[in-house]
């Protein structure tokens, strides 16, 4: 790798973050654009090449049916949700130009853990984030009680998946802030080896 695709490569890091889907705006990524982020996020370490996960794209014309299904699946778990909540819960399927929705889909009963099936997953999710802001773009990847109601999670998901994230992609409405980032130096230990 060259020195200026190195540095590249390292400013792309320093400088993806999330967004928040409530303030995306258009444009988002075309057709071909959003079928070679899918492609780039399905670069990952991958134990066994089991590909554990898929992804459901969400489209512009489905969204209220979206919404429909996020409506239910609110009055099912609060039937006296109050209107500031539901207006929340409706506005949700109709953030940013395009929706990813992320599956996790482990092969049950195989030899590779389903917790490294699951950690493959993410590694996906990450990598779609980091090809959405390849792309000009910016995502965010959420879940919400959403991710976790049956009736939701039925509409996704097939026996044994579930819904890792909603990822929601598109430009921000203005520039975005760095947040706090955790310093290394309290997340990093040295090993030391067990005494007998």
């Amino acid at each position: 790798m060259e020195l200026n695709d190195r540095s590249s490569l390292l400013a792309h890091l320093e400088t993806r973050r999330s967004g928040r889907p409530r303030d995306m705006v258009a444009p988002g990524p075309d057709a071909e654009q959003l079928a070679h982020i899918l492609e780039l996020a399905a670069r990952t370490p991958d134990h066994g090449k089991l590909v554990p996960y898929r992804f459901v794209i969400v489209e512009r014309d489905q969204r209220q049916a979206l919404a429909d299904l996020f409506a239910r699946a609110l009055f099912d778990e609060d039937p006296d949700a109050h209107d500031a909540k539901v207006a929340k819960t409706l506005d949700k399927a109709h953030h940013a130009p395009a929706l990813i929705v992320l599956v996790s889909s482990p092969v049950r009963a195989h030899k590779i853990p389903v917790w490294e099936q699951e950690l493959t997953c993410g590694a996906a999710g990450m990598n779609l984030l980091h090809a959405v802001h390849a792309h000009g773009f910016v995502g965010g990847w959420i879940t919400g009680a959403q991710a976790y109601h049956p009736m939701v999670t039925r509409a996704f998901c097939e026996e044994g998946e579930r819904i890792a994230g909603f990822f929601f992609i598109g430009s921000p409405c203005q520039p975005l802030e760095e947040r706090d980032r955790p310093d290394p130096s309290e997340l990093v230990t040295r090993w030391e080896p067990p005494r007998d």
